[in-house]
């Protein structure tokens, strides 16, 4: 299939805060993940692919399609889910159904009944009356009943207990089985990240500096732990990060397989997407 998402040299200014050059592409039958920290430019970068925010600079594409010029067809494949579900608290499931149904040419009135049986959630029940996990299920289940071929997330596994966490996590990996559907998530849960992403990129400072297939970027990046003087004597081509700390130091390899061979006396240890945020965002170039 065409790519699902194609963001070319995307940017945006408030105030302050500038979304610089972004550079993204989701493939179809993937979960592209996107980490960073709060303010990073995670949510602004979302707002911009689903055309809620004008762009200074730099084109989306979705399935072919023009974010801009051709959104009316690029958002009738879209279903999206934001980390507070937006229906009012009193209204019930069931009346989702009837509300929702005049909004997308592809509502399948069966499809989200069989979605409320699957999540175990009372069509009749009010909303306000629901836990986070629920709601969160129910955001989920409208998202899907019109045949979306891309689901965009953020931060939708946020405040979930573990449990239902995994059970959404399922149906994300379900959901892409198909290669003609694809999944854009933004999350703090970076161990979420690690069990269901194919791609990863990290969102710093409103800039994508780090970006690639996740089990290439853990595979290659390594954690090794030095004294200052073993710090100072290695090539900075090495180096991605290091942090200083008064008992010791540490230094963020970007490719664990050379650094072994330069450097055989050094053990290299395997990092996870957290680490890799925490040297990236506190750490410091050699």
């Amino acid at each position: 299939m065409t790519n699902a998402i194609e963001v070319r040299g995307v940017s945006k200014r408030y105030g302050e805060f500038a979304l610089r050059d972004v550079n993204l592409t989701l493939p179809g039958g993937s979960i592209l993940g996107l980490i960073g920290e709060n303010g990073a430019g995670k949510t602004t970068t979302i707002k911009c692919i689903l055309n809620l925010i004008h762009l200074d600079a730099g084109t989306i594409r979705i399935l072919g399609h023009d974010s801009v010029r051709e959104e009316r067809q690029a958002k009738e494949e879209i279903g999206v889910v934001m980390d507070e579900c937006f229906f009012h608290d009193t209204l019930k499931p069931a009346d989702l159904d009837r509300i929702l149904a005049p909004s997308w040419k592809n509502w399948d009135r069966d499809l989200y009944r069989s979605y409320l049986k699957k999540f175990a959630l009372p069509e009749k029940q009010l909303i306000r009356e629901f836990s986070r996990g629920m709601k969160m299920k129910l955001s989920l289940a409208a998202a899907l009943s019109h045949h979306p071929r891309i689901l965009i997330l953020d931060e939708a596994t946020s405040g979930l207990d573990p449990v239902v966490r995994d059970e959404i996590l399922e149906e994300f990996l379900g959901f892409i089985r198909d290669e003609e559907h694809a999944i854009l998530i933004s999350s703090h849960i970076t161990s979420d990240l690690e069990k269901v992403a194919d791609y990863i990129a990290y969102i710093h400072q409103g800039q994508v500096v780090l970006s690639g297939a996740k089990d290439e970027l853990l595979e290659s990046h390594g954690r090794v732990g030095c004294t200052a003087r073993q710090l100072a004597d290695l090539d900075p081509q090495f180096v991605a990060r290091v942090r200083r700390g008064q008992f010791g130091c540490e230094a963020l390899v970007s490719d664990r397989k050379a650094f072994r061979i330069r450097y055989p006396s050094l053990p290299v240890d395997p990092v996870s997407l957290e680490e890799i945020m925490l040297f990236i965002g506190k750490g410091e170039n050699l």
